[in-house]
Order: C-alpha cells, then structure tokens, then sequence
C-alpha cells in the first residue's frame, strides 16, 4: 500500500511529500457528475456503494496518495434529531433551527451504528476497495462549525444567531455544545472501528472569532474531543491513526490551534506555511496550504506556487500537500491532475 500520507502525518521520512484535496470527490469531474445524476446529494450520501464509488474516483484519476471518505459534516445533525434537506440553489436547511431550551433538548446523542450506519457501511466497502492501494481518511464537522448550521438553520453571512446565543445565552449555547460534542465523538470513534486509518475535524467556521473566543467556545470542544479519541484509540489499539485539525482562516488563531493536540494541523492560503509553521512551533506536521483558485491560472504558474509551498514547508518534521480548502466546482480536472503530478515530482527525494 502506498502509506505515504500515513508517514507524512507521523512525521516520518518519506520519498516524496503526499498529497490529497478536499473535496476532492466532486462537482468538478464529470465522472462525479454521471453518478450525481442517478440521485439527490443526501441520498449519495447515504447510499454506500454509491458513495464508495465517488470515494474511490479521485484515487484513479487524480493519483492522490489518500482517499477521504464522501458524506457531508451536516450527517450526524439529522442523527440527532433534524431535518436535513440540501437546495440546489441556498444549500443545506436544517429545521427547526437549534435556537431555544425547546429544540435543543429535543436532541438527541445518537448511535452511530443505528442512525449513521450507511457511512460506517461506506467505510468498510472502502477498505476493501482501497487493499494496497491508499488510506483511508473519514471525518467530521467540529462541534462549532456544526453548531452554526444547526443554530442558523444553514449557512450564514455573519453567523448572528450563533454569537448572539453564545453572548446572551452562554447556558444554552454550553448544552447544545455538549450534545454535539458527544455525538460527534462517538461519529468518529465509529469511523475509525469501521476501517477509517486517519480523520479529519473541519472547522470551517473556526476563524470567525477573536483568538480568546475561537479558544473559548470552539476549540475548547475540539480538545475534549481529541483528549477522548486519543484515550479511546489507546485501549482499543488504534493509537496509529492519525488526526487532522483543519480550521478555516487560521491566520490569527494558530497559536490556539497548536494546544488542539491534533497529530496534524491544516493551513488555509491566507498566510504563509513557513510562517505558519513558526508559530505552530515548529515541530507540527502541516498540511497546506495552496489557494483553490490558483488552479485556474496556467499550469506554469500552477507549477511556482506549488515550488514555493514545497519550499516553505520543508521546515516542518511533516508536510501533506493540500489546498487552503475544497477545490470548487468550477475547477479544470486536467490543472488538478497536473497539480498532483507537480507535487510528486517536485518533491521526489533524489
């Protein structure tokens, strides 16, 4: 098996840095497409051989060196007890919005195995799929970025309900994030028992705060989480795989960041890596940080980026290559193709 990517988050040598991209499994390539076409997106994500073989999809046109697990974060939300729906036009709706005593303990802590069971069904198609070919990585939303589309109700410009909870109601907004932080423990336990060899917690919507908020009422739940996989992963010996933290607009947060206790800490393109890794300290494997939409420049100019991220990143114990966040829609697959052809090259050990 090409282990490539499992070295790198360990911080081991390797002959060449490792690359995936999120979002990888996408709208952009047209074999995606003609599997979209047979079904709505929750219904993909629901079906798992459907959604195994939009997994698998970018392992054999893009050459990545890991696979990651297509579901969407908002899957445990309607596990606890919301309705999910996914507009072609605004995006997810979830309803009724989490924003009172009411609906928030109308929620519920579900078993993954009952109530998610399709995704952990994905999984192990997936390892079976993926034998001696690339690891597999799984994931879930953190329990802020999951709180926001809960409390909204989808997706927002200024996530004023959210904060509004969080200054005026500080109780209730702690209750809500207790529930998701023990539900999205359990999503990530249950991924792993499956076959998951490494995960990824996404919090997209992380940068919105102040360092001290970020700290207090977002990452403080990461933590918890990350404390409890760790003690968890020890007694049931899955201390090898690793995990990822990945929080957008890191820029003003990465000295918080460093404290998660992650094995591997995402960049997005709004700083520098190597600067990045200074303040992380210098012995955090990384993982970054190319901006998505120089994938429309020439492959050229594609090619420079990728030197100067390759260059700026060799300071740290580990390096995967990724983009500062999901590739979008609009995207060329053949400047994606080229983009993982220059990372393997350019960073080949001699």
């Amino acid at each position: 098996m090409n282990d490539t990517f499992l070295k790198a988050c360990r911080g081991e040598e390797v002959p060449y840095t490792p690359i995936w991209i999120m979002r990888q499994a996408g709208r952009y390539l047209d074999q995606y497409q003609n599997v979209r076409k047979k079904v709505d997106f929750l219904t993909l994500c629901k079906t798992p051989d459907l959604a195994a073989e939009v997994t698998i999809q970018p392992v054999d046109i893009l050459n990545v060196d890991a696979a990651i697990l297509f579901s969407d974060i908002l899957i445990p939300c309607e596990a606890m007890g919301m309705n999910l729906e996914f507009q072609e036009s605004s995006g997810p709706v979830l309803s009724p919005a989490a924003r009172d005593k009411n609906s928030i303990d109308g929620l519920s802590v579900p078993d993954p195995e009952d109530k998610m069971k399709f995704v952990m069904d994905t999984i192990r198609i997936l390892r079976k799929e993926l034998t001696g070919r690339v690891p597999l990585i799984g994931f879930a939303g953190a329990p802020f970025t999951t709180a926001t589309y809960m409390i909204e109700g989808g997706t927002s410009k200024n996530f004023l309900n959210t904060k509004r909870m969080i200054y005026e109601n500080p109780d209730l907004y702690k209750s809500l994030m207790d529930k998701i932080t023990a539900a999205i423990t359990g999503y990530l336990k249950a991924q792993v028992s499956a076959g998951a060899q490494a995960v990824q917690i996404f919090d997209t919507w992380g940068g919105i705060f102040s360092p001290g908020d970020f700290r207090e009422y977002a990452l403080s739940y990461v933590i918890k989480i990350i404390e409890e996989l760790k003690k968890w992963m020890k007694t049931e010996n899955h201390e090898h795989v690793p995990i990822i933290y990945f929080v957008g607009e890191t820029a003003g947060i990465l000295e918080e960041i460093r404290t998660s206790g992650a094995d591997v800490c995402g960049v997005d393109w709004r700083i520098n890596i190597d600067d990045a890794i200074k303040r992380l300290g210098g012995d955090v494997v990384v993982q970054g940080n190319l901006d998505p939409l120089s994938l429309f420049l020439p492959q050229d100019r594609i090619e420079e980026r990728v030197k100067d991220v390759l260059s700026r990143a060799s300071s740290a114990p580990g390096h995967i290559f990724n983009l500062g966040h999901g590739v979008v829609p609009q995207t060329p697959p053949d400047n994606v193709i080229a983009l993982v052809e220059m990372v393997h090259r350019l960073s080949k050990k001699q």
